[in-house]
């Protein structure tokens, strides 16, 4: 490779980094000015792809956020001079533009206008709307505020891209004919919404944390992009007490990443995992943000949401330097008090497995038991997991070797299933 060709590749990749962390914010400008996050986004590419021609010649600017925000801004208002929109849209546009710079230098009487008074907390309302499905808001959220290509989120979620590419297109779409508002929603709308957006968030940090499917049990960069998007949250929506439960949540969670597999990519179990190797910074900010959540609870005199709630169980395992130190006991009253709350066989399962640390695993196992004839968890691979290691456990190892067997034929994650099919032999083993 020649030093030119070296130097342009450098340069592609500093353009590319730049692009990931401003992207968000130039599509949430251009989407406010236009009404429409599908044509904000094409021409947020068009301006990335004038930053590809021009920086590798004249140099990257000082502030290459504000440049690609107005070249795209140009290339905006340019096709609203050339008639390429509905004219209603048109006439909309051009009275934004008109009270532009008055707006700016009035943030005074912006700000009674707009509380939030923010394009990318916008987005994240847009982009994560109740009108589309999980799926597509999942989709969406990485395209527009992660500023993944549409062949990353399909190798994220080992999609076909066509499939990640018609997710995306139809999302579009779909805000557009439902006429969805680009703005942040008050009141008890803000809190159903707001649901919504965390929901996404967490869905994307559980894929990368967990991966369903695939060779690989984590897949890092998910986790990051989740955690990026909920630290943004937290700063535009630092009132808001879930906000901050979430990110604790997932600080505490991503803190073990690299104790969770061994150098041959094999998951190692919670319980057994080199706990010197959990990333004490990441600790440190998930119990600050677990700190605020309750501080935000207490001083509303409300109970601690969900999010918060599973991140103080996170924060019972963060704080036991040990796995013999755990707090079994509060790790059981959290679950009882999260099931109460938030209601879902998962939840109860999780609670199984925390009644069996504190007292026992005939109690756990009558815990989980409840849940065999439940529905919802007909297909998911934990429920076998758990009852069989709860059965091996209390030495009935035959019926174990038949839990671990069924869950490994239900996942499609094939570290998991190794492990399994590794526990099943080893009932074969014990059990004689």
């Amino acid at each position: 490779m020649s030093t030119h060709d070296s130097s342009d590749a450098s340069i592609n990749r500093r353009i590319d980094a730049i692009w990931r962390m401003e992207s968000a914010r130039v599509i949430a400008t251009l989407a406010r000015m236009l009404r429409d996050v599908g044509l904000a986004e094409d021409l947020a590419q068009d301006a990335l792809v004038a930053a590809l021609e021009k920086w590798p010649v004249d140099g990257i600017p000082d502030n290459p956020g504000a440049w690609l925000t107005t070249t795209a801004r140009r290339r905006a208002i340019d096709r609203i001079r050339h008639g390429q929109m509905a004219e209603l849209k048109h006439l909309q546009i051009a009275h934004e533009l008109e009270h532009e710079q008055e707006e700016r230098h009035d943030a005074e009487q912006a700000s009674l206008d707009d509380p939030i008074g923010d394009d990318l907390l916008r987005l994240v309302f847009v982009a994560c709307h109740p009108v589309l499905s999980r799926e597509a808001r999942v989709a969406l959220t990485l395209r527009l505020l992660g500023g993944l290509t549409t062949a990353e989120i399909a190798r994220a979620f080992l999609a076909a891209e066509p499939t990640i590419a018609q997710r995306i297109v139809r999302a579009k779409r779909n805000l557009n004919e439902a006429e969805v508002a680009f703005e942040v929603p008050r009141g008890k709308e803000l809190a159903e919404r707001l649901a919504s957006v965390l929901e996404v968030i967490y869905l994307i940090f559980n894929e990368g944390y967990s991966a369903t499917a695939g060779d690989d049990l984590i897949r890092p960069a998910l986790c990051e992009e989740a955690l990026r998007l909920g630290r943004i949250l937290a700063g535009l929506m630092p009132a808001e007490d879930e906000v901050h439960g979430l990110v604790a949540l997932m600080e505490i969670q991503a803190s073990r990443s690299h104790a969770r597999i061994d150098a041959d990519g094999e998951p190692i179990l919670l319980l057994e995992q080199d706990r010197s190797r959990w990333d004490r910074l990441l600790i440190r900010r998930g119990l600050a943000a677990l700190d605020q959540a309750e501080r935000i609870a207490t001083a509303r005199d409300i109970e601690p949401g969900p999010y918060a709630l599973q991140a103080a169980i996170a924060a019972c395992h963060a704080r036991a330097l040990a796995a013999g130190d755990t707090d079994w006991a509060a790790i059981s009253a959290l679950y009882a008090q999260l099931a109460r709350l938030a209601p879902s066989p998962v939840v109860e399962l999780n609670r199984a497995v925390a009644i069996a640390m504190h007292a026992g695993p005939a109690a756990g196992l009558d815990h989980a038991d409840t849940l065999v004839g439940e529905p919802s968890l007909k297909h998911y691979h934990l429920l076998p997991t758990v009852r069989g290691d709860l059965l091996f456990r209390l030495g009935r190892h035959d019926e174990a070797r038949d839990e671990f067997e069924r869950a490994a034929e239900m996942t499609r994650n094939s570290r998991e299933r190794a492990l399994l099919l590794a526990r099943a032999a080893q009932c074969g083993d014990d059990g004689g």
